[in-house]
């Protein structure tokens, strides 16, 4: 695959609208892709229960995890060779034609039809994700923690509306002769593809290859002026190949402050998804059905606004006082929800406390392990360095689902919470690794 022809640099002003353009943008298709995403992940459950009954339910939104994950390898690939719009778009589709699948799967009563739809559906999320990469390419270093955190923060808006809208999906489409459930997918699939077709037409200069063009030469880099973030920028190694994972791994690999960005985002993503998808399991231990939908609808929806509504805040945080210091912010906030949450027992209170916590725990890892990631790998070899923590971050969080359950089934609900704060130990060692101070340069 050839790579795109460069560009001409522009005076910074135009760099500058770029941009502005370019976060409005991304703003308006991550909503989209939010309420994609949100609407077929919340009946995918649902949908697989009923084809091929409860024990295989579970595995819908894991389909889902893992096709996220891996397919971040090939869009990032084409992302590194011919910019982001092409690789956004590939992403987009691939989210609507395994959302078109998953119809395909309902209509056939076929679990296997399905489960191959929500892997494809999965690209949603590796968009959804990828966005928040692009909306920095052009982004000052002092400000790429806010620009990065208002994509993440657009999520919210897609995933609170998404779930609203199941039931009105399914009354437009089961009158057409569609089954129930499927309707989700439908809009699901409109939405993606809206998204795409959005990005082909507007998202223009591709912001990365402006940004290749108007880099400095990497020995004259520009650096962000904080002396903790010169020593996380180690000397970049040159690499022939970086189109693929195994040039992202050699990159990473040279640099300290890329290796602690991934690893943060990696073990906030296990941490939070271990621990919140056995809370409601938890609950039901002791409420009747009706109950706890109740009380998981309340718990899990300060949750989701921990992880997201503060992100603005985090991102603004991220640039004033530094990547690592919001890096160790985010895990004491973890391992405060793990114990909270741990002893909470039955205590609906001491629950949701403990799941906002976990929620702004997440957010803190992510948004601040995201803008070092950034920060520290240079420009030519930012997809596939992104691409590779998006890769193990899916597949941290999709382990942690799986064996949390294992660990509640045998142990309990606190050993779990115990475990997980454990695992952060090893984070925490990377966080605070002193680290080779890197001469600044102009």
């Amino acid at each position: 695959m050839t790579a795109a022809p460069p560009l001409t640099a522009p005076p910074s002003s135009d760099v500058s609208g770029v941009q502005r353009r370019t976060v409005s943008l991304l703003f308006g298709t991550q909503i989209l892709g939010g309420v994609g995403v949100a609407i077929g992940i919340t009946v995918g459950a649902l949908l697989a229960a009923r084809i091929g009954g409860t024990a295989i339910s579970g595995l819908a939104s894991t389909s889902a995890l893992v096709g996220g994950a891996l397919l971040a390898v090939p869009v990032t690939r084409l992302m590194q060779a011919r910019g982001r719009r092409p690789g956004l778009v590939l992403a987009y589709v691939a989210g609507a034609a395994g959302a078109a699948l998953s119809v395909v799967g309902a209509v056939n009563e076929s679990a296997a039809l399905l489960m191959v739809g929500m892997f494809f559906f999965g690209g949603g999320t590796t968009a959804n994700l990828q966005a928040r990469y692009t909306a920095v390419d052009l982004a000052e270093p002092s400000r790429r923690g806010r620009q990065l955190s208002l994509i993440v923060w657009a999520t919210t808006i897609g995933a609170v509306a998404g779930p609203n809208l199941t039931a009105i999906a399914d009354a437009v489409v089961v009158p057409r002769g569609l089954p129930e459930l499927s309707g989700p997918f439908v809009f699901s699939t409109a939405a993606f593809l809206l998204a795409a077709v959005v990005l082909v037409l507007l998202l223009r200069p591709d912001p990365l290859l402006l940004a290749r063009s108007v880099a400095p030469p990497p020995a004259s880099a520009v650096r962000s002026g904080e002396r903790e973030e010169r020593a996380e920028r180690a000397p970049q190694p040159r690499v022939k190949d970086r189109s693929g994972m195994r040039a992202a791994l050699r990159v990473v690999a040279a640099l300290p402050g890329a290796r602690l960005g991934i690893a943060a985002v990696a073990m906030g993503h296990l941490v939070m998804v271990a621990v919140m998808a056995m809370t409601p399991v938890h609950i039901g231990e002791v409420h009747n059905a009706h109950d706890t939908l109740r009380i998981v609808g309340v718990v899990l929806s300060l949750h989701i606004a921990g992880m997201y509504a503060l992100a603005p805040v985090v991102g603004v945080l991220t640039d004033k006082l530094g990547r690592r210091p919001v890096i160790l912010g985010g895990i004491t906030l973890l391992l405060t929800a793990c114990a909270v949450a741990g002893t909470a027992g039955y205590d609906t209170v001491r629950l949701s406390i403990g799941l906002t916590l976990l929620g702004l725990g997440w957010s803190s890892t992510m948004v601040a392990g995201s803008t070092l990631l950034t920060d520290s790998v240079p420009v030519d070899s930012r997809p596939g360095a992104q691409g590779l923590s998006d890769l193990v971050m899916g597949l941290a969080g999709a382990i942690g689902g799986a064996l949390s359950g294992i660990v509640v089934e045998t142990a309990g609900y606190p050993t779990l919470t115990l475990i997980a704060a454990i695992t952060t130990v090893p984070l925490v060692a990377l966080a605070l690794r002193p680290l080779p101070v890197v001469p600044a340069t102009v």
